[in-house]
C-alpha cells in the first residue's frame, strides 16, 4: 500500500484534535456551593440596588457600582455591605454610573476609576477617584477620558472598565445610536437629520469615540498616554489614538486574559430574527477575541463576517453588501476617513435560534453575551474552594437573558479546538437571575453580580460567591 506523506500528516493532527476535544470530567454540581454575600434592599437595607460591574480588592473586598451612582463594598470581615459615596449621573436612556475597577495597586493609592454620566453634559466620561478611610473623595476626580454622546435618542453606552497585566486601562463604549427603525438590519440612515439613527457616525468612524473599546495608560498625575499597538497612530493623523478595537455595537463587559493580554468581550447584536437578502443576516450576539487592535464590523458585518447590504432608507432600495476586505464608509455623518481596515469575524457567535456550530448557548429568548475571566489553576494557592483544576485555561462567559455560564476550553493557540466539544455549561442546574458583570477573586472563587428577574426594581438581585467544595485536584 503506498500511502503518502500528507496521509501520515493528517491522521496525526486528526489524533491530536480528537485528544485535545475528548470530553473532561468535570466535576457535579453538588461540589459546588452558592454563597449569597449581599442581598436585596428589601432583605438588607445596605444591600444591592442596579449592580452594573464589579471588582474585587486585594483583601477580598468586593466593590461595586450601582447605575444610580452609589459605590459600595462587602466585606469580608463584617461579612456586611458597606457605603463608599455617591457620584451625580444622568440615568435617562441607558446612561448612569455603568462601570468601575480599581487600580492595580488600590492597596496604596485608593484609586477608583468609574464609567460615569454627568448629568450636565452630553458626555460619558472615564475618570478616577480617590477613596480615603473607605469614603469616595468626590474632590479628587481626575477625567481621563471624555466621550462626546447624544442623548435625544436610545441606545448602547457600554461601560465596563478593566486593567490588564501591563497597566493599560480599557473601556467599552457603545454606538450610541437608534436601532429601532431599521428592522433588527444596519442601523445606517444616511438621511439628513438622522444621524441618530446611523452607526456610521460612532462605531465606523475613526475620530470618534463610540462603538469601540478605547486602551489608554493612567498616569499618576491623572493625564493619559497612548501604549504602543492602538490601532491608529499616537499624533492622531488617521483617528483617534485612544481606539484599540472599533466596529462595536455594544460592547457590554470585557475581561482581559491576565497572560496572553488578549482583550475578550461580549457584543450585544440586532434583532432582526431571520436573514433579508435584501438587507442581510439574521441578529447574532458574539463573543470576541482580540488578539491586536482591529475593526470587528459592526454596522457592516455580523458574526463571522456576514455583510449587510447598504440601504437607502429614504428611497426604501438595496444597495450593494460591504465587502469585509476593504470596508468603505460613505456617510456624511462620518468624520473620519473613509477607508476602513479588514473586519475581523467574531471568536463565537449565535442567533436567536439554535446554534448549529455553538450548541452550547441553546436557543430562545433574547440574546445578552457577556465576557468574563481566563481562569488559571494555581497549585500555590492557598484556597480550600478555589475552582479545580479541570478549569485550568477556561474562559468563563455568561448570557444576561438566557441565564446561564459557560465554561469555554482555550487550546494551546488560544482558540476552540471543538466548537461542539469545548464549551460546557457550568452548573445548569443553579438558577442565575440574569448574571450581570463577573470576576474571580484573590481566593480562585468566582464571583457573580445576580441583576434580577427584571429590567427595573428587583427583589432579587444579589452578589454571590461560587464555591468549590469537592477535590481541588478534581479533573
Amino acid at each position: 500500500m503506498n500511502l503518502s506523506k500528507g496521509y501520515f500528516i493528517g491522521l496525526y493532527l486528526g489524533t491530536v484534535l480528537s485528544l485535545w476535544s475528548a470530553d473532561l470530567e468535570y466535576p457535579p454540581e453538588s461540589a459546588f456551593k452558592r454563597v449569597v454575600l449581599a442581598d436585596n434592599p428589601d432583605k438588607d437595607p445596605n444591600g444591592i440596588v442596579d449592580p452594573m460591574e464589579l471588582s474585587i480588592a486585594k483583601d477580598g473586598r468586593v466593590f461595586f457600582a450601582e447605575r444610580r451612582g452609589k459605590i459600595k463594598y462587602w466585606s469580608p470581615e463584617t461579612g456586611k455591605v458597606h457605603w463608599v459615596g455617591d457620584v451625580p449621573v444622568f440615568t435617562g436612556l441607558e446612561d448612569g454610573l455603568l462601570g468601575m475597577t480599581l487600580d492595580p495597586n488600590f492597596t496604596d493609592n485608593g484609586w477608583i476609576y468609574l464609567f460615569h454620566s454627568p448629568p450636565d453634559l452630553e458626555e460619558n466620561h472615564v475618570s478616577r477617584f480617590t477613596i480615603v478611610d473607605d469614603k469616595l473623595d468626590l474632590s479628587s476626580v481626575k477625567t481621563l477620558i471624555r466621550i462626546k454622546t447624544q442623548r435625544k435618542e436610545c441606545c448602547h453606552s457600554g461601560g465596563s472598565l478593566n486593567f490588564d497585566a501591563a497597566g493599560h486601562l480599557y473601556a467599552s463604549v457603545g454606538d450610541n445610536t437608534n436601532p429601532f427603525a431599521s428592522d433588527g438590519f444596519s442601523p445606517s440612515d444616511e438621511q439628513e437629520g438622522r444621524s441618530p439613527w446611523d452607526a456610521q457616525k460612532s462605531s465606523a468612524n475613526m475620530n470618534d469615540l463610540r462603538g469601540k473599546i478605547l486602551r489608554v495608560t493612567p498616569l499618576a498625575d491623572g493625564s493619559v498616554a497612548i501604549p504602543d499597538g492602538n490601532l491608529f497612530p499616537k499624533d492622531g493623523s488617521q483617528g483617534r489614538p485612544e481606539i484599540y478595537v472599533m466596529g462595536n455595537r455594544n460592547p457590554y463587559r470585557i475581561s482581559i486574559d491576565p497572560r496572553t493580554g488578549y482583550l475578550y468581550w461580549g457584543e450585544v447584536g440586532p434583532d432582526a430574527g431571520n436573514l433579508n437578502p435584501k438587507r442581510g443576516p439574521a441578529g447574532f450576539d458574539e463573543i470576541n477575541q482580540a488578539r491586536q487592535a482591529g475593526f470587528f464590523g459592526w454596522p457592516y458585518f455580523i458574526a463571522n463576517n456576514k455583510a449587510y447590504v447598504r440601504y437607502d432608507f429614504g428611497g426604501k432600495e438595496s444597495l450593494e453588501p460591504w465587502d469585509a476586505a476593504q470596508p468603505v464608509n460613505l456617510s456624511p455623518n462620518n468624520t473620519g476617513g473613509k477607508h476602513l481596515p479588514a473586519a475581523q469575524s467574531a471568536f463565537i457567535y449565535y442567533p436567536h435560534s439554535l446554534s448549529a456550530r455553538f450548541p452550547a448557548v441553546n436557543a430562545g429568548g433574547g440574546r445578552t453575551a457577556m465576557a468574563g475571566p481566563v481562569y488559571y489553576y494555581d497549585e500555590e494557592q492557598q484556597s480550600p474552594h478555589r475552582l479545580p483544576s479541570v478549569y485550568d485555561h477556561h474562559l468563563f462567559i455568561y448570557e444576561w437573558s438566557r441565564n446561564w455560564i459557560i465554561a469555554v476550553r482555550l487550546d494551546e493557540d488560544e482558540k476552540i479546538a471543538n466548537p461542539r466539544k469545548d464549551l460546557h455549561r457550568f452548573l445548569p442546574g443553579m438558577t442565575f437571575k440574569r448574571p450581570m458583570d463577573m470576576e474571580l477573586g484573590p481566593d480562585g472563587c468566582l464571583y457573580l453580580i445576580q441583576w434580577g428577574t427584571q429590567w427595573g426594581d428587583n427583589n432579587d438581585t444579589q452578589l454571590i460567591r461560587l464555591e468549590f467544595h469537592g477535590n481541588a485536584n478534581a479533573g
